[in-house]
């Protein structure tokens, strides 16, 4: 009888509905937006150019899979064994999923999501898919860090990229996808013990207080639910997190999750916003085009106050714009603090004792450093989320990104301005709101195929050192500077005006914007009729 009753309710026709909704409006996307993947490892049979990839995380895969889908060749360079493609999505707690809805997430257009928020194993999976889909698995050198990509001349004096000093063929252009998420980052504070997080060098300066030292276990938070941390070391225990943001976010849920007894959060600073896990809400907020703090702000800002922060509003950053920082998309852990299974300290960290944090307390409206309220916080778990180091481009050479021109302030802010020929998809980028998809990382991708096909579409330097300049004027005063922060809807008019100032690239907008066209047609042209160019570069000085 109940389950009758359940069939019947009105609700549950609902959410079928709106789960069948879900994946049409997936299969949609592939109809219109995917591009063929090679029928077999041998294709391309006739590339019309090499591109290296450095990195095999998602957006790394994601801009291989476009490249190879147009007909160019590719090489991928992950320093990591096997189990880490995917990049950090391989690294983090499998608890870890998708703040925004996975609608804003299609990192390919190919992607069939089970789920709105799914969680790591689901993302792997999909990263997974697309590899083997797009036959990049036998183009993907495994424990291969690259250590050089150098400029190599032929006689014509064209230019090249060599990796590694010649490891394979040179290259006609080369993107980098590192992202910004390296290894875990560990701070050091006084009382803990030498060795934790896997440096010796820890901050232990004053050595007559050595013997003060927390001996419970002090994790990362990406080390939360891995095999090194046992069920019995959360479960029922009173948990320290320190750190606000996204990963300190990440880390209650999962020790509440894991059955902690008690959780408290020490925040240095409460500059990230947290926001609803709302797809409608989320785009809207991801439309507004002038990605920075606008008069207008202070609408978004108090709905979210009175809404999404009611009942906690001393938790609203006190010190930061909506549009200054990259916010933390939640509904879950603003709703922990509220039923108290959360205690939100702000405050600074300033050694570990035997038996917890000392903290700095401060008031609202203090910065960090300012004069507080010395308190002990008892502790029998400290985890810290601390984020993670951003990675080094140190194998680039350092002419690509002159003095002012360098991350994040790069043509499109993914283009070194000395070279067109090398993308730093993802790399670049420091805060912003919007979708992380297909979108961009295929425009991106395809502005570089665009510009190797149609030498008459390549800026030279000087133009795009200005691109970078009037970016700066037009968002002069920005918090973090003007290309530390954007929007989706500021992508948008960036890549509109790519096209528009330059009358010559229009006949490439719908390959750009929608992937349409550029595929081999028995070795000679493009599908779409757009005519071919012979794959030549200008002499880089």
């Amino acid at each position: 009888m109940s389950s009758i009753i359940e069939l019947l309710n009105p609700m549950n026709t609902v959410k079928a509905i709106w789960r069948v909704c879900y994946v049409l409006v997936q299969y949609i996307i592939i109809a219109i937006f995917k591009a063929p993947p090679p029928k077999n490892p041998d294709e391309p049979r006739n590339p019309y150019g090499r591109i290296a990839v450095i990195g095999a995380g998602l957006t790394g895969i994601s801009s291989a899979a476009h490249c190879i889908s147009h007909n160019f060749e590719v090489v991928i360079f992950e320093k990591s064994p096997r189990s880490g493609l995917g990049g950090i999505w391989s690294h983090v707690n499998s608890t870890s999923g998708l703040q925004l809805n996975s609608h804003l997430y299609r990192f390919h257009p190919g992607l069939i999501w089970r789920h709105a928020f799914p969680l790591r194993d689901e993302i792997l999976s999909e990263i997974t898919r697309i590899w083997k889909e797009y036959q990049l698995e036998p183009r993907t050198r495994f424990e291969t860090p690259v250590t050089s990509v150098k400029r190599v001349e032929d006689e014509s004096g064209s230019h090249k990229w060599q990796i590694n000093d010649g490891a394979e063929e040179p290259f006609d252009a080369v993107i980098v996808n590192i992202g910004t998420c390296g290894k875990p980052k560990w701070i050091h504070l006084d009382g803990m013990p030498e060795g934790v997080g896997g440096d010796s060098e820890s901050d232990n300066s004053d050595k007559t207080l050595q013997t003060d030292v927390f001996t419970k276990p002090i994790i990362h938070s990406s080390q939360l639910d891995s095999d090194a941390v046992s069920e019995d070391t959360i479960k029922g225990k009173k948990v320290v997190v320190i750190g606000s943001g996204a990963s300190g976010v990440e880390a209650v849920e999962t020790a509440l999750e894991r059955g902690a007894g008690e959780v408290v959060m020490v925040a240095r600073t409460d500059k990230s916003h947290k926001t609803y896990r709302n797809i409608f809400f989320d785009t809207f907020l991801a439309c507004q085009p002038f990605g920075r703090e606008m008069p207008l702000s202070f609408i978004w800002e108090g709905i979210i106050k009175r809404l999404h922060y009611r009942g906690v509003e001393d938790l609203v950053p006190a010190h930061s714009g909506l549009f200054e920082g990259t916010p933390v998309v939640n509904d879950a852990f603003l709703r922990h603090v509220k039923n108290g299974k959360c205690k939100y300290v702000r405050g600074d960290p300033v050694r570990l004792t035997s038996s917890g944090v000392l903290t700095n307390v401060r008031e609202r409206d203090t910065k960090p450093g300012s004069e507080g309220k010395k308190e002990t916080i008892n502790a029998e778990v400290i985890v810290l989320a601390t984020g993670f180091e951003r990675p080094e481009i140190s194998f680039l050479d350092d002419s690509l990104f002159p003095e002012d021109y360098q991350r994040p302030d790069l043509y499109l802010q993914n283009f070194s301005t000395e070279d067109w020929s090398v993308l730093l998809t993802n790399s670049a980028y420091m805060s912003g709101i919007g979708t992380v998809g297909h979108f961009h990382i295929g425009i991106y991708t395809r502005i570089l195929l665009t510009l190797l096909l149609d030498e008459n579409a390549r800026p030279l330097p000087k133009d795009m050192k200005l691109w970078v300049d009037v970016v700066r004027f037009m968002k002069r005063g920005a918090a973090g500077g003007p290309l530390g922060f954007f929007t989706y809807a500021e992508l948008t008019i960036w890549v509109v005006l790519f096209h528009f100032f330059r009358s010559d690239r229009l006949r490439w907008f719908f390959f750009i914007l929608f992937g349409w066209g550029v595929h081999e047609k028995e070795g000679r042209g493009a599908e779409s009729g757009i005519p071919m160019v012979k794959i030549r570069k200008e002499k880089v000085h």
